[in-house]
C-alpha cells in the first residue's frame, strides 16, 4: 500500500490524477503483469479520498484494459502491459522565426481593411438560417447556384465562354492544382521563367516533371515552349507574374496553335489579378478565344476579397470534364457549403461588383503614390495593372539591395528569386503596393533610398 504515494494537485479531478498515476507506473514497469493492486476501499482510506474517486479511476483503468477485475478478489495488472515504455515527451517544434521586417512591399499583400464585413456577415447569416440543407454534403464539383453565378460573372467581366457544368470549385489554388495533376497524370508542365516559385515547389514535391519556358516582351515564347518538350503550359497572359507583361492577341493565337498542333496539349490560364487594370479596361481572358477546348481557366478570390476566402475555380473544356466526372464523381466538396452560399449571394446581389470598384480605386491610388515616390530615382515597369510593379536600379546588385532593405526594416524581393535562368533585369525589385497605404509610401521609399545609397 505504501507504494502508492500519489500527491494530488488542485488543477484536475482527483480520479483523473489517480488514473494517470497508475497508468504511468504500469508503463514504467513498477507495477508488473498480474500484480494485485489495493482494493478500492483500502486505497481510498490510504490516500484520504472518497471511495467514489477510486471507483471512477479503477473503472477507467478497467475499461481501457490496464486492470483486470478478479471475481470477488479485487484487481490486478492486465497481461502484456507491464514495462510499456512511457512516451518520450515531445519537443515542441521550434517556431521558425523570421526577422520582424515590414511586409508592406509584399507582392502577395491585399488590404483586408476594405473587406465588406457587414455585407458578408449579413449574407452568411442568411445562408445559415434560410438554407438548412447546406448541412448536407453537397456536390464535389461545387453547388450549382454558385457555379451558375460564377459562369455568368466570368462571361460578363472576363469574356470566359463556359456553362455551369464546366465549373469546378476547390479549396484554394492548391486544391485546383491537385485536380489538374490527376486529370493530366503523365503531362510535362511548362512553367514561365521567370514565374511562380511556389508552383515549381509543388510539382517537385509531388514528383511531377516540369520544364522552364522563357518569357519575352510579349509573354511566353512559343519557340521556347515547343523546344521544352512540355505537354501543358501554365501561363499568366493577362498580367504575367512577375514581369507584368500583357500577352497580345497575336501571341495568344500562337499559343493556341501550339496547343492545337498535338493531342493532349493544354494551356492552363491563371487569371490571378486580371481585375485590376489602371491604364485600360480589363483584357478578356484567352479562354474566350479557344475554339478547340484546350484552355483550362483558373482563378481565385484571394486577391479580390481576401486570402482566407479559400474558393478557387477551374473551367474545364468538355473533353477533360468527362475525365473529371469519371475520376471525381464520388468526391465530396472541399469548400464549405455555407461559404459557397455566402459567396453566391455576394456575386448575384451586385455586392462583389461594387467591392471590385472600391478596391480597384484604392489600389490605383496606392500605385500612384508608390510611383510618385519612386519617380526620378530608377526605372519603373509593369505598373499598368495588377498589385505590384518592377523597380530597377541599373548597375546595382540585387542581393545587396535586398539585404540593405532588410537592414532598413523592410522585406523586399528581387526579380532573380523568380528566375530559373539568367535574370532578365539585373538590379530589379518586385514591389507590391496593395499593402502600402498612400500616406506611408513616401516615407517607406525614402528609407529604402537612404539604405541603398549608404556607403559601405
Amino acid at each position: 500500500m505504501t507504494e502508492f504515494t500519489l500527491a494530488f494537485q488542485d488543477k484536475t479531478p482527483l480520479y483523473d490524477q489517480l488514473y494517470r498515476y497508475v497508468v504511468a507506473r504500469i508503463r514504467s514497469g513498477e507495477l508488473t503483469e498480474g500484480e494485485r493492486v489495493p482494493s478500492k476501499r483500502a486505497l481510498a482510506e490510504h490516500l484520504g479520498v472518497s471511495l467514489t474517486t477510486v471507483e471512477k479511476a479503477y473503472g477507467l483503468l478497467t475499461a481501457e484494459g490496464y486492470l483486470e477485475a478478479l471475481p470477488r478478489s479485487g484487481f490486478r495488472v492486465a497481461s502484456s502491459l507491464a514495462a510499456i515504455p512511457a512516451p518520450t515527451p515531445r519537443r515542441m517544434a521550434v517556431e521558425r522565426r523570421r526577422e520582424a521586417l515590414d511586409e508592406c512591399f509584399s507582392t502577395a499583400a491585399v488590404d483586408t481593411s476594405v473587406f465588406p464585413f457587414s455585407t458578408w456577415a449579413k449574407l452568411s447569416r442568411e445562408a445559415v438560417y434560410e438554407n438548412p440543407e447546406l448541412l448536407q454534403r453537397g456536390e464535389g464539383q461545387g453547388d450549382w447556384p454558385l457555379r451558375d453565378a460564377l459562369a455568368d460573372f466570368l462571361h460578363q467581366y472576363r469574356g470566359v465562354d463556359c456553362t455551369p457544368e464546366q465549373v469546378v470549385l476547390a479549396a484554394g489554388l492548391e486544391g485546383i492544382m491537385w485536380i489538374l495533376l490527376q486529370l493530366l497524370p503523365r503531362a510535362v508542365f511548362g512553367l514561365e521563367d521567370p514565374g511562380y516559385g511556389s508552383l515549381r515547389r509543388l510539382l517537385d514535391n509531388l514528383g511531377r516533371e516540369w520544364a522552364p519556358v522563357a518569357v519575352d516582351d510579349r509573354g511566353v515564347a512559343v519557340q521556347a515552349l515547343e523546344a521544352s518538350g512540355a505537354d501543358v503550359a501554365y501561363v499568366t497572359p493577362s498580367h504575367q507574374f512577375p514581369l507584368g507583361i500583357t500577352t497580345p492577341a497575336g501571341r495568344r493565337s500562337e499559343l493556341l496553335r501550339w496547343a492545337y498542333a498535338r493531342p493532349g496539349r493544354y494551356l492552363i490560364e491563371d487569371d490571378y489579378d486580371a481585375e485590376f487594370r489602371y491604364a485600360s479596361r480589363p483584357i478578356p481572358a484567352m479562354q474566350g478565344m479557344d475554339v478547340g477546348g484546350r484552355v483550362l481557366y483558373v482563378g481565385t478570390f484571394s486577391r479580390t476579397i481576401a486570402p482566407s476566402i479559400r474558393v478557387a475555380y477551374l473551367i474545364l473544356p468538355p473533353e477533360l470534364l468527362e475525365v473529371y466526372h469519371n475520376r471525381f464523381d464520388h468526391a465530396s466538396a472541399t469548400v464549405s457549403r455555407f461559404e459557397q452560399e455566402a459567396l453566391c449571394r455576394f456575386l448575384t446581389s451586385g455586392a462583389y461588383g461594387r467591392h471590385l470598384r472600391r478596391v480597384g480605386n484604392l489600389y490605383r491610388r496606392r500605385r500612384d503614390a508608390l510611383c510618385a515616390a519612386l519617380s526620378g530615382w530608377g526605372e519603373i515597369r509593369g505598373a499598368e495593372a495588377g498589385l505590384h510593379l518592377l523597380f530597377t536600379l541599373p548597375g546595382r546588385e540585387e542581393s545587396d539591395l535586398v539585404a540593405r532593405a532588410a537592414q532598413a526594416g523592410y522585406r523586399v524581393r528581387g526579380l532573380g528569386e523568380y528566375c530559373m535562368g539568367p535574370d532578365p533585369l539585373p538590379g530589379t525589385l518586385a514591389l507590391g503596393f496593395a499593402g502600402l497605404p498612400e500616406e506611408r509610401a513616401a516615407k517607406a521609399v525614402e528609407e529604402l533610398k537612404r539604405a541603398f545609397e549608404q556607403i559601405g
